[in-house]
């Protein structure tokens, strides 16, 4: 794996593990997050529920994601497959987020371009992984 690929894994995997655990902390009561910070409509029980709904699919791809760098440090060519996983999760949960807020015409930028960089980035690695795995693991690595 190279080191790029490892650092966007660890730090959108990390980064929303961490906004899960804000989003929930916020939720219980522990802290108070300001309405500026927040997205159109959170105050909203079905636009709550609708990023809710975000929560396996983003678990999935940081749990995969960080499971293939693990992999990887140990040499274990699992990492492969999960990267895969969890690239494509990640482009899929973005990619869910950006046709929300597009059939919407909600373009706030602080939350419409994250989400359009989880579709955009992804693509950067997922040829040659894609590449790699169809060749049996024989060629070289991303």
């Amino acid at each position: 794996m190279t080191r790029s690929l490892s650092a966007a894994l660890t730090i959108t995997d990390l980064a929303f593990l961490a906004y899960w655990l804000v989003a929930g902390a916020s939720v219980a009561g522990l802290i108070a997050l300001p309405p500026s910070l927040m997205y159109a409509g959170y105050d909203e029980p079905r636009v709550a529920a609708w990023n809710w709904s975000f929560l396996p699919i983003d678990l999935a791809f940081s749990l995969t994601g960080l499971a293939a760098v693990r992999a990887a440090r140990r040499g274990d060519r699992l990492w492969k497959p999960l990267a895969l996983i969890s690239l494509i999760l990640t482009m899929v949960a973005g990619l869910m987020a950006v046709a929300y807020w597009t059939l919407l015409g909600e373009f706030d930028p602080a939350w419409f371009l994250p989400n359009l960089a989880l579709v955009i980035w992804p693509t950067v690695f997922l040829p040659r992984l894609v590449c790699d795995l169809g060749a049996g693991g024989r060629e070289g690595v991303v």
